[in-house]
């Protein structure tokens, strides 16, 4: 029999103990992060100790992404033992853990009084009647739901606080595993702390919906910087009319004080996609395409393990309306072998909670990597379909290749385009594994759609210069949106 308790003391940790022979090893494993246990003991008595936290990318120790953990224990002749045990719900300071059997559940760090239907309705009640005149001359930034600080509000966060270093920078995080820039503050969310930063502070800054309830105080602005420029149709554009989806996406957009574009181009999809008709859109660049010109990858390359002179490619495809996790239209294992190459495999952030990293030789999974800028810089060519990091990657100038064994399923049914993807692509269209190693090896590709990619330059990046996050954080001041 195993026993099990959890302790706060020094940092979250989970204790296993139990009679016979110290276990061979003994580990927690989890979608995207897995914790080996300090085993200790002889004789009739063992004690295996886990630290429910991890390190990733030679970032900090930092709390356990939520999620569930198998708890598996291995014994001295290979075979797993009965690991049943069972912990009631615990707060440990960093995180909520709970023990069922060999299941480990961890949680953000919100009390469970709050964490109900009840409790968020009586933090959302205080939140939409707080006064509106006591706003902070702070920024409340998230990027992709909480799920990591990066994207177009990292590069703005970074700029904002170079130029302005007395705002305060609060950041929304689905749990304390997500790493935030330097001197700003986590605020979970759903806990008190965030529902406060978020009603006090004078800006926001999003690159998605604006989730729960949001009340405008007097004098607070909304900065939409969104996360790509569209192929696929957003919104008011999407195939089959709902009447609840456009009257969410009309109330979302108006929501928004101001709008950033990467490209004129994206600037016109999405003020007709949104009905954002009447308020200003900024076509600046993208922020955080800015080191795509002023960076190189050689740090990303060496967090990630990998040597100066190997080949890099970055498999980055979007996720689907209609599957949860990524799509597995090519095996990375196969195509590291078959390219002689080191692919990163990138899932789009819809896809991070529900996947699981994908493993093999030569292969990284890179999901949970927090930014993909970092990512593109690293690559030496990038593999997608019909993501955005296409309009973003084509900064670099590096080759591209699009895999779509379902493109006239997802442009005729799914999701449908605002233009020609094949007639305009700046790279070889396949659809299948085997063409796309083909075209990886064929070295007179990248001259035959130079003049393509050169006209995609020039229609999606003319400003995307390195100074994007200059010119945004120039407006939010000059404006008074926020003040040094």
């Amino acid at each position: 029999m195993i026993r099990a308790r959890l302790f706060a003391q020094d940092g979250a940790t989970l204790e296993l103990s139990g009679t016979g022979a110290r276990p061979q090893r003994a580990e927690l494993i989890g979608p995207r992060a897995r914790v080996t246990a300090r085993l200790t003991g002889r004789g009739t008595t063992w004690r295996a100790v886990f630290a429910l936290q991890a390190a990733r990318w030679g970032g900090p120790e930092l709390p356990l992404p939520s999620g569930q953990y198998d708890v598996v224990v291995t014994g001295t002749d290979g075979e797993r033992l009965d690991a049943t045990a069972a912990v009631p719900l615990t707060m440990l300071g960093t995180l909520r853990a709970e023990l069922d059997a060999a299941v480990l559940r961890v949680g953000p760090p919100v009390d469970p009084a709050y964490d109900s239907g009840e409790g968020q309705a009586a933090l959302e009640r205080r939140y939409v009647t707080r006064p509106g005149d006591d706003l902070e001359n702070a920024v409340f930034f998230e990027s992709f739901y909480g799920r990591n600080a990066s994207c177009n509000p990292l590069a703005i966060d970074r700029e904002l606080a170079r130029v302005a270093p007395g705002v305060t920078r609060y950041w929304s995080v689905v749990d304390l595993s997500v790493v935030v820039p330097e001197g700003a503050v986590a605020v979970v969310e759903g806990s008190p702390h965030w529902w406060r930063a978020r009603g006090a502070s004078r800006l926001l800054v999003v690159n998605d919906w604006l989730r729960r309830r949001y009340v405008r105080r007097r004098g607070q602005r909304v900065l939409q910087t969104w996360h790509g420029t569209p192929l696929k149709r957003l919104a008011l554009h999407r195939p089959g009319f709902d009447p609840r989806r456009a009257v969410a996406v009309v109330r979302e957009s108006r929501r928004w004080d101001v709008l950033l574009a990467q490209n004129p181009y994206a600037a016109r999809i999405m003020t007709k996609a949104y009905a954002f008709l009447t308020r200003p859109v900024w076509v600046e660049g993208y922020p955080r395409n800015d080191m795509l010109v002023t960076g190189d990858g050689a740090e990303t390359r060496r967090t990630l393990g990998i040597s100066p002179g190997e080949r890099v490619l970055l498999y980055a495809p979007t996720w689907r309306d209609d599957r949860e996790q990524m799509v597995d239209f090519v095996d990375p294992a196969q195509l590291a072998a078959a390219s002689d190459a080191v692919v990163l495999v990138r899932g789009h952030s819809r896809t991070l909670l529900p996947g699981r990293d994908a493993t093999g030789p030569r292969v990284i999974d890179v999901t949970a990597f927090p930014d993909t800028a970092q990512l593109l810089l690293a690559a030496d060519a990038l593999i997608t379909d019909y993501s955005s990091v296409m309009f973003d990657f084509s900064v670099t100038g590096k080759p591209m290749y699009f895999l779509v064994p379902d493109l006239e399923y997802y442009r005729g049914e799914l999701r449908g385009f605002y233009f020609d993807l094949v007639a305009h692509a700046p790279g070889p269209v396949v659809r299948t594994a085997d063409e796309l190693v083909a075209a990886l090896a064929d070295e007179g590709a990248t001259e035959r759609h130079a003049e393509a990619y050169a006209a995609w330059r020039a229609r999606f990046n003319p400003r995307d210069d390195g100074h994007a996050a200059e010119r945004v954080v120039a407006r939010l001041l000059d404006q008074g949106f926020i003040d040094r």
